[in-house]
């Protein structure tokens, strides 16, 4: 079986090596030293590069890795991914061959406009998705390039992939996340134990992520824009009685853009 590292850059980043002992790949590499350096320590050759959308933090590494290597690059249809040696969209199939790792490639704008995650497709890894900023644990990226509806359905789209599915996000964002989440929904008593896990790992220095899909469901406030408890807060906040399904979702972001604990 394959393996997949968090690897800490920045303040709060996770860069993700997926590895077998002698090949890696590297996912969204916004740090170039750090990836080497993991590298480097377990004498790992890596042998693609897999970018999910254009913000620095995700691709400042890239060209330096990839000229070490000289491995192929993986990204969306963006001229802001400098080095792409394959433009990759909805529905596509990326195989690593020298890692036996097959992954499926969705469209999921909202953060970016051509922001993409890549979803596991056979079993050399338990079902997982490299989501980027999409898809947080306890939260979702900020609406910087689309807009609300488009965000929903790209989280819909992540929604509906097996419960069981690993969620490999690219920041620790997750104690700030679960604890706007009981805000917005406090009777929610599996985001009470799920805060209070959580915090308890943050203690011991150990990541929140993965988290799966199963869990992103039961806790998540923007998966959760149907729930009573979510669509009352939410009203609440606007002042308004909201329409649907997206405007609730659009009401939950804008509060949690202005949120502070």
């Amino acid at each position: 079986m394959l393996r997949v590292h968090p690897v800490p850059a920045f303040d709060d980043n996770y860069l993700w090596v997926i590895e077998d002992g002698r090949h890696a790949a590297a996912v969204d590499p916004g740090d170039a030293q750090a990836i080497a350096s993991f590298l480097d320590a377990r004498s790992l050759t890596l042998a693609a590069i897999l970018v999910t959308h254009h913000h620095d933090d995700h691709i400042g590494g890239l060209a330096s890795l990839a000229a070490r290597f000289a491995c192929p690059v993986a990204g969306p249809d963006d001229e802001r991914v400098p080095g792409r040696t394959r433009t990759v969209r909805e529905g596509d199939e990326v195989f690593l061959e020298s890692l036996g790792l097959r992954l499926r490639v969705l469209e999921v704008p909202g953060h970016t406009r051509s922001h993409i995650a890549y979803v596991t497709d056979n079993n050399a890894l338990p079902p997982s998705v490299f989501c980027g900023d999409t898809l947080f644990a306890g939260g979702c990226g900020r609406l910087f390039e689309g807009t609300p509806a488009q965000m929903r359905a790209s989280l819909a789209k992540l929604a509906a992939l097996p419960s069981e599915t690993r969620v490999y996000c690219a920041h620790e964002y997750t104690l700030a996340n679960l604890k706007f989440a009981r805000v917005v929904e406090p009777g929610n008593a599996a985001l009470v134990a799920r805060e209070s896990r959580d915090a308890e790992r943050r203690a011991r220095g150990v990541p929140t992520v993965p988290s799966t899909l199963a869990e992103e469901l039961k806790t998540n406030p923007f998966l959760r824009d149907c729930a009573p408890e979510v669509i009352a807060s939410a009203s609440r906040h606007a002042g308004r009685a909201l329409s649907g399904p997206v405007d609730v979702f659009a009401a939950v972001r804008e509060w949690k853009n202005g949120f502070r604990a």
